[in-house]
């Protein structure tokens, strides 16, 4: 059966989060139900990682073996025509090698979160960003990601319900900038590892936002994390500002 590798990009807010769920709409559901429309039968399909619900994605990575030996091209455009109108679209399809997968054959994920800084309410970026009212200090911020660059125990900053089989992870870029966006100044964080636990990027950006805030230092951050207890993390962020924005592979299959 021929495998296709599929660049996914979705808005976060109508499921429940990436993975299938009997009772709730997912993404995987939808790409899986738009595939059953080219082929009839079951469809399962692997992705590099699997969102929360109300989190984004411009460039999640995902898997499928299908009967027909497809083109890329048609594979991509059949299934944005079925996936119509929920917003996921297939931005590339790709064959690649039978024993690739999305989730396995994976060396980094990137994600990036947009916090918003104004008090006037959100109209054009509602639900795409984490909206605050009030301004953030940038150089105590960054500062304080230097702490968490690198080998670390992550149990402060990793979610009690997570099903990673250790807490020890190596975070190789947290880089944070202020820029100028349609709606008003934001700050956003890039994140950049070969895995991630449950809620870590969203630990980090409610931890650093109170830094920015100069409710904590960067100090507390160091504290925090060598306290290797989820009592000592700072407040978990809201979803909707965090996008899974990239899927590293040796090869590039798009």
């Amino acid at each position: 059966m021929p495998r296709y590798a599929l660049q996914v990009e979705y808005h976060g807010a109508p499921f429940a989060g990436w993975q299938r769920q009997a009772d709730q709409p997912s993404v995987q559901g939808a790409i899986e139900d738009a595939l059953a429309r080219l082929e009839p039968g079951p469809h399962t399909i692997a992705a590099a990682g699997r969102t929360d619900a109300g989190v984004h994605a411009l460039a999640q990575v995902a898997h499928c073996d299908l009967v027909k030996d497809w083109d890329p091209f048609r594979l991509s455009e059949a299934l944005n025509f079925h996936l119509k109108p929920q917003p996921v679209a297939i931005r590339q399809a790709a064959r690649v090698a039978d024993d690739w997968h999305a989730r396995f054959s994976a060396t980094e994920r990137r994600y990036t979160f947009r916090l918003l800084m104004r008090r006037a309410p959100a109209t054009h970026d509602a639900g795409l960003v984490w909206q605050i009212s009030h301004q953030l200090a940038l150089e105590p911020m960054q500062e304080a990601a230097r702490h968490l660059v690198g080998y670390h125990d992550f149990t402060t900053f990793r979610s009690s319900i997570c099903q990673a089989a250790s807490p020890v992870k190596t975070l190789d870029e947290l880089r944070i900038e202020r820029v100028e966006g349609w709606s008003g100044p934001e700050i956003r964080f890039h994140l950049r590892a070969r895995s991630f636990l449950h809620n870590q990027v969203r630990s980090f950006v409610g931890t650093l936002e109170r830094v920015g805030a100069g409710a904590w230092t960067p100090k507390d951050v160091k504290t925090a994390l060598d306290a290797r207890d989820r009592a000592a993390c700072g407040p978990v962020c809201p979803p909707q500002g965090l996008y899974l924005s990239g899927v590293g592979y040796p090869d590039d299959p798009f």
